[in-house]
């Protein structure tokens, strides 16, 4: 999936994305670069918030979503937002016994799971059509670095605010 010839740029029919588990905490922000090394997203960590934030922005500096911890939830529970409202909620599915599983509910009632090794960054976003990404780390030899390969037709910015969210919960800042 993220051999030297899909790191190298997007790939037919595809866009890659290299991103940095752990790198941050709130507070501090990093870049989501793509296939070329160029910065694509920034992951701006508000500070001093109630709730856990995070805003995904544009290399401009534009915010594209807002995304937030909900804290009064059974289940780890985060939404991602944009000036019209909710777009996605992503929660931690409570038991799976074979793999470990996250749902993805989207605005108009469309859904997404991941599912996977998720803890070591080796999982596929799937909705009703197939494939919507995969998320790979054994690509990469940069300590901490993982892919993300986003399928035609998908928006790559929705793909990677999910899979910030999926990184912040299952490796929560200590």
């Amino acid at each position: 999936m993220f051999g030297r010839k899909d790191r190298g740029g997007d790939g037919p029919g595809r866009n890659v994305f290299q991103m940095h588990q752990q790198m941050m905490s709130i507070g501090d922000d990093y870049w989501i670069e793509n296939g070329a090394g160029q910065r694509a997203f920034k992951v701006d960590g508000k500070a001093l918030r109630l709730h856990k934030t995070l805003v995904l922005e544009d290399p401009s500096g534009r915010e594209l979503y807002k995304i937030q911890h909900k804290i009064v939830t059974i289940k780890d529970t985060w939404t991602i937002e944009d000036a019209a409202g909710d777009v996605a909620t992503v929660k931690k599915a409570l038991f799976t016994p074979l793999h470990e599983r996250y749902d993805i509910e989207l605005r108009g009632g469309r859904e997404w799971h991941a599912k996977g090794n998720i803890v070591d960054h080796e999982y596929e976003i799937e909705g009703p059509a197939g494939t919507v990404a995969r998320v790979g780390k054994k690509w990469f030899h940069i300590r901490d670095t993982y892919g993300v390969s986003i399928e035609p037709g998908n928006e790559e910015a929705i793909v990677l605010a999910v899979a910030v969210v999926i990184d912040q919960i299952s490796h929560p800042m200590k």
